[in-house]
């Protein structure tokens, strides 16, 4: 039958015309003739049983390019029916009269000559020729979801403004594929663009694709956001060499309080660049300072001493030949005030980096490197806490009414757990959180101060890269010491240490170095003596720049793998002498970029060939190296032939028996090379069990045991989300409700019009990226990566781009709930929705009673420390149903 009836289409053809001249200028009888045949034979189609998919597919169309014919020609059929009545009108007949010739009724004789009628069919013509003239002037022009609201028609009149165009030799492009910087994810762009415009013209010149009524604020700043920095005087700067202290607090810049151009914005501390003159930069943390020398407002330290150095600007950075950063760092804010005409003036020299208040917010779990190296037990009972948490979250949202929201919130929770079950980091100790290092002479090497803490509690500190238990330092806070108090004051995210305890966290300096601070009275967190090979070892002594020398380019590298190699020598039992080589050679590692070091030697001189060979030798004999136990391995990547989600033809995305999600290969091949392209993906997460890749001790299959499970919870996840039905649409409710219904379009117009605003920021963003990079082919990806931060903020900044969420009213949500939204609109609203907001809506009021078990646990988890919220959080229960278990029984 379907056969027939495509040879059928094939005799009739299809709608289409070509020239700029309106439609149906030919005549009124012929363009309704052929309309109405079209229309009747699409509806007889349907009728016979042919799905939407195969009428298009006979008409060598796209579904979304048949609803757009089909919708262009009732318009047509509409207007030249409007015509034809009011012509006949003006000859002076009668409404019935007029029905009667036209062999329609006199009601819908009185629509076509309704007052506006015309205007609104002719809405489509003038989006048509709106986007006409934008293309023949701009040239590539973004069509894709939102642009819509731009123009201020609906999805489906663009698409037939498309059709129109399409059918005069305008080009419409659905596959342009621009790399999204934050993510690295790809977003495919819908382009328009001029006759005889090809595919390859379009990708070339992708990042020249413009949108509709979108334009560019012009903020005064560099492409990577920045103004031009304040310079500082150096007569004004004062240097603590070595032999001054210096190297016990290098990295730290002291500042006179009180001077307008040294201002911080209100912050005690932060991480800044600092121009001096015109060709050096300090680097470090600023702070203020009282007893400055008289003549200076700001005191730099430094470890370099003053024999080698010919004047103080030696001591500093140049500065890079970047005009639109000369520091080479992501600068986040500049201290400004506004000019005449609107724009920003730089008051204060401070271009800051992080200030105070921004490293507490950093996430809180602890990671595989911490824990791994913890005790089994420890291990053990963070990663059952993470587990329970999970589980109970999606047990609160298998209980939701609303399927919309269930599916939502369980597609979200399945993505969410399929990411931790591939980077395994585990639930935060009682109280832990990430500081910011200081130095304070006068502070024993025994104590820290810390007012987050309590007086006289322990604490133990654990910096990034982490070696092992042996760079762990144990040191009782003392919030009582004056030195500490007149520097740092109630400081929200900085501890104050002896320069000797940063010898300890493998040589951090005091230039914006953090570490995780985590209360330990109970003694949970395990701590060694500091390994004897690492004492009085100085890298930067040991292994200095030779001349000629190579200087290390990849430092990321070279890190992660010495960082690996310590893991594995840690998880598999390597004696401490052993150990304390690799560390010596991950010290060297991670200042051999900045500062010249001989890391080749080091490599020789701490073994770390046999090293490799000996822990992480390749089972088949191959060259040894690389990661060997799940610890490392997991976030490993490896290479893919490019992959898509299953197509429904095929089944769909998602096993719908196991949950898992099924994927299949995209078979784009390399036009260079004609092999299948590849993309990067994370070990761990295209690995069934976990357990394949643990070379069998214990805290590597507890790890692999949490994997697995976790994976298990997001399946189950998906295989509820699959059989969730969809919401049952309610006319009547839309009419009872009718003011919410409003008031939730025009929140979701409002969340839309980011869309496209977003891709004209990744557009931006790419091509200031692709500028810097042709500028600099040797850009290494550290920079890149900061690159790509500055690039698309700044982008976002000048295109207005910033999401914007709904918040869902309690009366939007009854609503709802009554069925006055149909399915495919509120899955639109919880895209944009705040997930916070609706989850506080959806949850079931119903009183919540916890298990003994249950109890038992959060009696446990307070006494050991952890604040009521954390308990709340862990064992996925509400403050006051916490409350009523712990101090009124069950």
């Amino acid at each position: 039958m379907l056969i027939e009836e495509e040879e059928y289409l094939a005799h009739y053809g299809i709608i289409r015309k070509s020239g700029r001249y309106p439609w149906g200028s030919g005549g009124d009888s012929f363009v309704t003739s052929n309309n109405r045949d079209f229309l009747d034979t699409v509806a007889k189609l349907k009728k016979d049983g042919l799905k939407e998919t195969e009428i298009a597919q006979g008409f060598g169309m796209t579904t979304a390019e048949l609803r757009a014919a089909k919708s262009l020609a009732k318009s047509e059929k509409k207007a030249a029916d409007q015509a034809t009545a009011q012509r006949l009108k003006d000859k002076g007949m009668s409404n019935v009269a007029i029905g009667k010739q036209m062999g329609i009724p006199e009601s819908t004789v009185r629509s076509l000559l309704a007052p506006g009628l015309k205007d609104k069919e002719d809405l489509t013509l003038k989006t048509a020729s709106i986007l006409r003239e934008f293309v023949d002037k701009n040239g590539l022009t973004d069509v894709g979801n939102g642009v819509e609201n731009y123009l201020n028609v609906s999805k489906e009149r663009l698409n037939t403004a498309l059709q129109i165009l399409k059918s005069e030799g305008y080009n419409v492009y659905t596959n342009i594929k621009v790399r999204q910087l934050g993510t690295d994810f790809e977003t495919n762009f819908k382009v328009l663009a001029p006759p005889g415009t090809t595919f390859g013209d379009v990708s070339k010149n992708r990042y020249n694709i413009k949108a509709p009524n979108i334009h560019l604020d012009d903020t005064g700043k560099t492409i990577l956001g920045m103004l031009p920095p304040l310079p500082l005087n150096p007569k004004r700067i004062s240097i603590n060499y070595k032999e001054d202290g210096g190297e016990e607090a290098d990295g730290v810049i002291y500042m006179r309080p009180g001077v307008e151009d040294l201002s911080i914005g209100g912050s005690r501390y932060a991480q800044v660049r600092i121009q001096v003159g015109k060709s050096h930069y300090m680097k470090g943390m600023a702070i203020y300072k009282n007893d400055l020398p008289d003549g200076v407002d700001v005191v730099f330290n430094t470890n370099k001493s003053k024999s080698d150095v010919k004047n103080k600007l030696d001591v500093l950075k140049p500065l890079s030949d970047d005009p639109d950063n000369p520091f080479g760092a992501t600068v986040s804010r500049q201290i400004t005030k506004p000019t005449k005409d609107g724009k920003q003036k730089v008051t204060s020299v401070m271009n800051i980096l992080t200030e105070e208040g921004q490293w507490g917010k950093w996430s809180k779990s602890i990671s595989t490197q911490v824990l791994s190296k913890q005790t089994p037990q420890l291990a053990k009972e963070q990663l059952d806490m993470t587990y329970e948490r999970r589980a109970n979250d999606l047990k609160t949202i298998k209980e939701l009414t609303n399927p919309a929201v269930r599916k939502k919130l369980l597609d979200e929770f399945a993505d969410g757990t399929d990411a931790a079950s591939v980077h395994l980091s585990a639930a935060s100790l009682p109280r832990q959180a990430y500081h910011v290092i200081m130095p304070i002479r006068s502070l024993k090497p025994s104590e820290i101060y810390a007012p987050n803490y309590k007086n006289g509690e322990e604490v133990v500190l654990i910096r990034f890269p982490h070696g092992g238990t042996f760079e762990i330092p144990k040191l009782k806070v003392n919030n009582k010491h004056k030195e500490s108090k007149d520097i740092l004051g109630d400081a929200l995210d900085a501890v104050g240490i002896n320069a000797k305890v940063a010898e300890r966290l493998s040589g951090a300096d005091f230039d914006g170095d953090t570490v995780l601070v985590i209360p330990n009275n109970n003694g949970k967190i395990t701590s060694t003596a500091a390994l004897e090979g690492l004492k009085n070892f100085n890298p930067r002594i040991t292994y200095k720049e030779y001349p000629g020398m190579k200087v290390m380019s990849n430092t990321q590298r070279q890190m992660g793998e010495v960082s690996n190699l310590i893991t594995d020598m840690t998880i598999k039992g390597a004696p401490t002498t052993e150990l304390a080589a690799a560390v010596r050679h991950s010290m060297v590692v991670i200042d051999a970029e900045k500062h010249k070091l001989n890391y080749k030697q080091s490599e020789i001189d701490n073994n770390i060939k046999n090293l490799k060979a000996k822990y992480q030798a390749k089972p088949d004999g191959g060259r040894p190296g690389g990661a060997s136990t799940l610890i490392s391995r997991a976030q490993g990547q490896e290479r893919v032939p490019k992959f898509k989600p299953r197509s429904m033809a095929k089944g769909g995305p998602i096993d719908k028996d196991t949950g898992e999600r099924v994927f299949e290969p995209t078979g784009e091949v390399s036009w260079r090379t004609g092999k299948p392209l590849t993309t990067k993906v994370e070990r761990l997460s295209i690995t069934k069990d976990a357990r394949t890749l643990s070379s069998g001790t214990r805290i590597e299959n507890l790890y692999a045991d949490q994997s697995n499970k976790l994976k298990a919870l997001a399946n189950e996840a998906r295989r509820e989300s699959v059989k969730t039905p969809s919401v049952k649409y309610s006319p009547s409710a839309n009419k009872v409700y009718k003011n919410e219904v409003n008031s939730l379009n025009n929140k979701l117009t409002l969340a839309q019009l980011n869309a496209p605003r977003e891709r004209q920021a990744q557009l931006l963003a790419n091509s200031v990226l692709q500028t810097k990079k042709d500028a600099n082919p040797n850009l290494d990806k550290a920079h890149e990566k900061r690159l790509k931060a500055q690039a698309l903020t700044e982008a976002r900044n000048r295109t207005g781009a910033k999401k914007q969420d709904i918040k869902l009213t309690p009366k939007e949500w009854e609503a709802i709930q009554a069925g006055a939204i149909s399915n495919h609109k509120l899955t639109e609203i919880l895209r944009h929705a705040d997930m916070d907001v609706v989850r506080e809506l959806a949850t079931p009021r119903t009183q919540v009673k916890m298990t003994s078990a249950k109890t038992k646990r959060a009696e446990s988890m307070l006494a050991l420390g952890y604040t009521r919220a954390e308990v709340a959080q862990q064992l996925g229960v509400s403050l006051s149903t916490l409350d009523l278990a712990v101090e009124g029984g069950e």
